[in-house]
């Protein structure tokens, strides 16, 4: 059997002393991270907020081998043969094991703050908590494996050795560095200033390039958007900052709505306008806040009527409006059937289709 250790004469008994020791190791760590864990949960179980039950679920793994590793680092100060290989492997351990910690308790806050905001309060004050944590945990995520990693990496003589061979060129390094990330760089300045300006929040209702839908994920590179025929947009984060777009839900649901009737110039208004707001009153859909229907353009051959709604959601809004248009045009062909416009005219065809 060759030495892996030159500079120290193995044996027997030696190998049998360093495994009973690491055996004695893991089996005091086991018990010890066990019994921490059962005393944690008897104090979250008296606790009202979920905060903490979150907290304590998601350091249970990575306490468990915390435990582990500061044991066996424990019983190799004692242990010749065990000390002498385990300080090399700790040096790799160690940041790996403090990066997977820190991240599972930037999960652990994250889980916990989300559960603790009700859906029952403002549903706009709700999607903006939920993005704000979505977004900075995730860079809080990426700025941990990315230091854990660099941690790991510096234990590795060589790429030690090429860092300090470079400091001579450090300047040009950093520029080549700082154009490379650059896409990067933007993306996680985009997903923070996201996170803090709020300019559109998971559930938002968001209009842009001429399609609307309702946003699903807000990564720290794009957003994706499901439209209401289920395809999904995939938009680069830095575009909802740099461009115009059109965010239906910003502050409230609560919308008010156009329905468009273009009729003969010689229709009577006013008993239109009467079934029009009876019609709106009586409905379910409506919030009561508009109700309004006016004359927005007259033409030698035709004559436009905008018939206003609110509705208190925007799917609420998208259905009433529907049913306004359903109706009135049933309406006025039962009652006054010369003030529909039975053919288009130039004049309405040069006028913009409402939608």
């Amino acid at each position: 059997m060759t030495n892996p250790f030159p500079s120290l004469a193995i044996s027997w008994q030696d190998l049998a002393s360093s495994a009973v020791a690491i055996a004695i190791a893991l089996a005091v760590a086991l018990a010890a991270n066990w019994l921490l864990f059962k005393l944690l949960r008897r104090v979250t179980a008296h606790s009202a907020s979920s905060f903490d039950d979150a907290l304590v679920a998601a350091l249970r793994r990575p306490a468990r081998w915390a435990f582990i590793v500061l044991a066996i680092s424990a019983a190799a100060r004692s242990e010749t043969l065990l000390g002498a290989g385990w300080p090399s492997i700790a040096r790799f351990v160690s940041p790996a094991l403090l990066g997977w910690i820190a991240f599972a308790i930037i999960g652990g806050i994250e889980k916990a703050y989300t559960a603790q905001v009700e859906i029952s309060e403002d549903p706009v004050a709700f999607r903006g908590r939920l993005t704000r944590v979505a977004i900075l945990s995730r860079t809080a995520k990426v700025v941990v494996v990315v230091v854990a990693l660099s941690l790991v990496m510096l234990n590795v003589p060589g790429v030690r050795d090429v860092g300090t061979t470079m400091l001579a060129s450090a300047g040009l390094a950093a520029l080549a560095v700082g154009a490379a990330a650059q896409p990067a760089l933007k993306s996680l300045i985009a997903g923070l200033q996201m996170a803090l300006t709020q300019p559109l929040r998971l559930g938002d209702l968001v209009k842009i390039d001429g399609q609307a839908g309702r946003v699903e994920e807000i990564k720290m590179s794009f957003v994706t958007v499901r439209t209401w025929d289920e395809r999904v947009l995939i938009v680069p984060t830095a575009r909802f900052l740099e461009n115009t777009f059109e965010n239906w839900s910003r502050r409230s649901e609560a919308l008010t709505g156009a329905v468009m009737l273009y009729l003969e110039p010689g229709a009577v208004i006013a008993p239109i306008r009467a079934e029009f707001e009876r019609f709106v009153g009586d409905h379910p859909l409506w919030d009561g806040r508009n109700r309004t229907m006016l004359m927005t353009d007259a033409r030698p051959g035709t004559i436009e009527m905008r018939l206003a709604v609110s509705a208190a959601t925007i799917g609420d809004l998208f259905d009433l409006r529907c049913a306004v248009r359903e109706h009135m045009l049933d309406w006025i062909e039962g009652n006054q059937p010369g003030a529909l416009i039975k053919a288009p005219t130039a004049a309405l065809a040069e006028t913009p289709a409402a939608s």
